[in-house]
């Protein structure tokens, strides 16, 4: 199969779709690999060790996209990306569809099969191509919260895990998750005064087994998660809903109530955001103050460090890039019940039953389209 790694050209990012290891595991298995020229400098991997592991360098993208079949990335395909998609491509990257129509509509036209990393399930049921992202993102959380707490960054002026005789500042993290569990292991390395909120008994009972009493753990409802980002001074947003828009906890109201130079740092701003003045930001500017509250939401977190990000990607991808070069990509997907799951587009229809939801717009099970 002839695979296509692009340069990503959303702001600020420096991922890339597959390292050069990657390539030589998938050339070894006697797959062509085309690799656009510079698209791994932002991770640190230029196009000589691209070359070494048997990739081909292609001066541009649409060099690329002509050559290839299956295209790896890392985010969603920007407008002029979607226009060179065609209805023989496959396309496996993170997508994020629900709260973006207008990718969703220009992938539809294109026909292109496309499949998103962050609704693949395993076994379990769990989201093996989306779980090493949220890992960096829900650490870069508290970095990033750490950092917009500072004074010249319009923050509230404090440390987060205080001195002797200062108090710490209080945490609220919404989402027990795995960004959430990432960004509540962070805080309390910090030595910050951490409370969790989710809707799920189990996942509070294994974030305190986990934690002890260094946590503290609260059943959510409207009135506690109120009550806990009004006290706090860095609110981490975590809450996901595999494949859907995320669901809007944080209201205007509550933004208004809350304290001067809190900061809100939305890592759910991909799927739309948890807060009702979120919008997303980039890493060249990432914040902004609504109410006096900063808000940080920037859209691909993890590119910030992106070659750890990439290796951390590239670990959880590469099996499945070498199982639709190898079977092929009905083959694959037609024996992958987690990869049926992650197939959101394909012939021109929606096979994601939550961005069907979403978009308001009809619904085809994934098996339908692959005869």
């Amino acid at each position: 199969m002839r695979i296509g790694v692009p340069k990503e050209i959303k702001s600020e990012e420096r991922r890339v779709g597959l390292t050069p290891d990657s390539v030589r595991d998938v050339t070894d298995r006697g797959h062509e690999v085309y690799v656009e020229r510079g698209a791994g400098e932002g991770a640190g991997f230029d196009d000589d060790e691209y070359k070494g592991r048997g990739a081909m360098i292609v001066p541009t993208a649409g060099d690329l996209f002509d050559a290839a079949e299956l295209i790896v990335k890392v985010k969603e395909p920007l407008a002029p990306e979607r226009a060179m998609l065609r209805a023989d491509h496959t396309l496996f990257t993170y997508l994020h569809l629900a709260p973006d129509p207008d990718q969703a509509y220009d992938l539809l036209d294109s026909g292109v099969t496309a499949i998103a990393y962050e609704s693949v399930t395993d076994r379990d049921g769990r989201l093996p191509l989306l779980a090493p992202m949220s890992q960096v993102a829900g650490r870069l959380a508290i970095q990033a919260g750490a950092r917009c707490l500072e004074a010249s960054a319009g923050g509230r002026g404090v440390l987060l895990g205080g001195v002797p005789g200062v108090a710490a500042a209080p945490v609220t993290v919404i989402g027990g998750g795995v960004v959430g569990t990432n960004a509540v292991e962070m805080a309390l390395g910090l030595g910050a005064d951490v409370t969790v909120l989710d809707r799920d008994a189990r996942v509070l009972e294994s974030l305190a087994a986990r934690f002890g009493p260094a946590l503290r753990t609260l059943y959510s409802s409207p009135t506690r998660l109120a009550q806990a980002v009004y006290t706090a001074d860095l609110v981490i947003g975590a809450v996901l809903l595999p494949g859907a828009r995320a669901p809007r906890l944080i209201t205007r109201q509550m933004v208004k109530v809350m304290r001067h130079g809190t900061v809100i740092v939305d890592v759910a701003i991909d799927q739309g955001g948890c807060a009702e003045t979120s919008r997303p930001t980039t890493h060249a500017e990432p914040t902004y103050v609504v109410d006096d509250v900063v808000h940080y939401c920037v859209a691909n977190m993890p590119g910030a460090v992106p070659r750890t990000s990439t290796q951390a990607l590239n670990n959880a991808t590469l099996p499945y890039v070498i199982r639709l070069a190898d079977q092929g990509i009905v083959e694959a997907i037609a024996a992958d019940g987690g990869l049926q799951d992650g197939l959101s587009v394909r012939k021109g229809q929606i096979t994601e039953p939550a961005v069907a939801d979403a978009l308001d717009l009809p619904y085809i099970a994934p098996l339908d389209t692959l005869g």
